[in-house]
Parts: structure tokens; C-alpha cells; sequence
């Protein structure tokens, strides 16, 4: 599942739930259509609500990064910490895109 927020040549994408083999290819198919569609000078990757990732969600920002640059954009992970940003890290993933502590959702907001 995922959430697309735009803002001045910024696309945000807010992965949720579960990125495996299962699931990567149909956010792949999401992520780039609107990429095609937008061509944003940054694209963030926010998997402040990924409950669970394998190796599926390291292909998924790389190809990313490689779309991404073919038109001169640039990547941005927002990884909270934990699991998840323990395997971007020894991925190697941190050496090509940027990471980031995630946005604040506003369910998570406390004001």
C-alpha cells in the first residue's frame, strides 16, 4: 500500500504494510507511473510504515534511483530506525540514495 504527496518538484511516496516479492512489483508499477508522469526533480521514499521488508524493498529503491536518474532527479530514503534501516545500511543502499528519518505521519503527530 502506498500514498503519493507532491510539493514544489518533490514527490513523496509513504510505503505501508509489507515489501516482498510479492508485493514490490505492483509498487514498482505505482511508483513509476507517477514518476513518468510528474518526472520530479526529488523523489522520497518514506518507509515510515513498513512493517516488514526483504530484499525486494533494496531492488525497489534501486531501480528507482536508476529511473530517477535517467532524467536528472534524485532519491531520498526516510527510514525510521530499527530493522529495516539496519538492512538499507548494510545493503549499501545509503551510498547511492540519501537517508532520512521518516516524515511525521499526522496519526502520530502529538500537539
Amino acid at each position: 500500500m502506498l500514498e503519493f504527496q507532491t510539493e514544489e518538484g518533490t514527490l513523496r511516496v509513504l510505503l505501508k504494510g509489507e515489501i516482498d516479492h510479492h508485493s514490490a512489483g505492483q509498487l514498482r508499477e505505482q511508483i513509476d507511473c507517477k514518476l513518468d508522469e510528474l518526472l520530479p526533480r526529488l523523489l522520497v521514499l518514506d518507509f515510515g510504515g513498513v512493517t516488514f521488508m526483504d530484499s525486494s524493498g533494496i531492488g525497489l529503491v534501486m531501480g528507482r534511483v536508476r529511473q530517477a536518474a535517467a532524467y536528472g532527479g534524485k532519491v531520498e530514503i526516510a527510514v525510521p530506525a530499527g530493522h529495516i534501516r539496519k538492512v538499507m545500511q548494510l545493503s549499501g543502499i545509503d551510498k547511492i540514495a540519501r537517508m532520512q528519518a521518516p516524515a511525521a505521519h499526522p496519526a502520530e503527530q502529538k500537539g
